[in-house]
């Protein structure tokens, strides 16, 4: 071994003032002493050797990692893992607590007889499977949200509730909204665990959610992933009376059998209800898609007090065709809001002096993104609630206030 090291830094050295010499003619011309010749030449040595001797012991490393590792090593590599393992696992007990909360509040259904209640899906493939429910309690009493085409023709006795700890009990009462696809069922039963509503409001795009449900009949199941978008409208979802429309989009895997069941935030809070794929297998490719918890709310809370949902009115035909190359005519910078192509006779909007042409920027303190967005705003909003717009007309922003109407009367045919 001594002399192998002699040899290599025998080698070392004339490589070393070979290449030297040619530094110093090639340097010489700005000055290059001899002095810091002699400087240079001993720290390149010492760099050398000190090279060479590292390059044996990294090589025997290598040999030595190329083998089986020994007992020493393994148990060493084994301590490590365990302390980065540490850290990782106290990072995933916040999902593992979540599932704790929220597997007792998550029901199975299974409606008979009635239309398949899969997760609808923007292709046109469809399959038949049971849905998933979560519990809740309102004023004191328990109910099941889940999604109407889950339980879409069938009655009280057709629908069977699977509670997490085995039983299996029967709604005593449902309400269902074609134009939401929000479907409440109450229940009545002992020692019920209801979930906690959070605010979809304050969902944004990247936060972790969980996804709970009974996907291909597997009940309670879990899947973990993040909001990928927001507001996700205008979806064929297979049910031409879904009009409104401001879905969460997620990547935690939902399959048929996942529709009703809850989307959860990490503080092991609702923030949407399970409703719909984009799939062409007609499985899980990382798209699904569920109803803001507050949307739902909205409907669900009217169809228990009032056994029907009553919607605002403000009275605007909105144009579609509304684009960049009309947004440039008039003086936007990109396509923003909602253009109004007409205005309904002695509307909320007629009376506050919206005319046709308008373009609403704003409504009741919100951008508004687009037509589609605008409709669930005021769908959303309280019937006699005075609202605040603002509108672009002939390059300046107008500012106005509508009190919005029952739209039911506008709707009916005049006799």
């Amino acid at each position: 071994m001594m002399q192998k090291s002699g040899f290599f830094l025998q080698t070392l050295v004339s490589d070393i003032l070979w290449g030297l010499q040619t530094v110093r003619r090639e340097v010489s011309p700005v000055g290059f002493s001899n002095r810091k010749f002699a400087l240079l030449l001993a720290g390149l040595l010492w760099t050398g050797f000190s090279a060479g001797a590292w390059g044996q012991t990294g090589l025997l490393g290598v040999l030595e990692s190329a083998d089986s590792l020994s007992a020493q090593k393994q148990e060493e590599l084994y301590r490590q893992l365990q302390k980065q393992a540490e850290y990782w696992e106290r990072q995933a007990a916040i999902v593992k607590t979540v599932v704790k909360l929220v597997r007792p509040t998550v029901v199975h259904i299974e409606a008979e007889p009635g239309l398949p209640s899969s997760p609808q899906r923007t292709p046109t493939q469809r399959v038949e499977e049971a849905g998933s429910g979560v519990v809740v309690q309102i004023q004191g009493k328990f109910y099941v949200l889940t999604n109407r085409h889950v339980i879409k023709g069938s009655g009280i006795g057709g629908i069977k509730i699977g509670l997490a700890d085995g039983r299996r009990i029967y709604p005593s009462r449902l309400w269902d909204d074609p134009e939401s696809d929000v479907a409440v069922l109450a229940v009545d039963a002992a020692d019920l665990t209801p979930a906690r509503l959070g605010k979809s409001k304050d969902v944004e795009i990247g936060d972790f959610v969980l996804a709970v449900g009974s996907p291909f009949g597997l009940s309670h199941s879990v899947t973990f992933g993040i909001i990928s978008a927001k507001g996700r409208r205008d979806l064929e979802l297979g049910h031409a009376e879904v009009v409104f429309q401001d879905f969460l989009q997620t990547d935690a895997a939902i399959n048929p059998g996942n529709s009703g069941g809850p989307l959860i935030n990490l503080r092991g809070e609702v923030i949407g209800i399970n409703t719909a794929i984009a799939s062409n297998s007609g499985g899980n490719e990382g798209i699904g898609f569920a109803i803001p918890i507050d949307m739902f709310m909205f409907v669900a809370n009217q169809l228990i007090e009032k056994g029907k949902v009553v919607r605002a009115f403000l009275g605007v035909h909105l144009d579609s065709r509304f684009g960049p190359a009309m947004a440039a005519e008039v003086g936007l910078p990109r396509p923003m809001g909602a253009r109004v192509s007409g205005v309904t006779a002695q509307s909320p909007a007629a009376v506050a002096g919206v005319q046709i042409g308008d373009i609403i920027l704003q409504f009741d303190g919100q951008q508004v993104e687009d037509a589609g967005h605008l409709i669930n705003l005021v769908g959303t909003t309280p019937v006699g609630k005075k609202v605040p717009i603002v509108l672009f007309r002939d390059r300046k922003v107008v500012p106005l206030q509508v009190i919005l109407a029952d739209r039911e009367p506008f709707l009916s045919p005049k006799p």
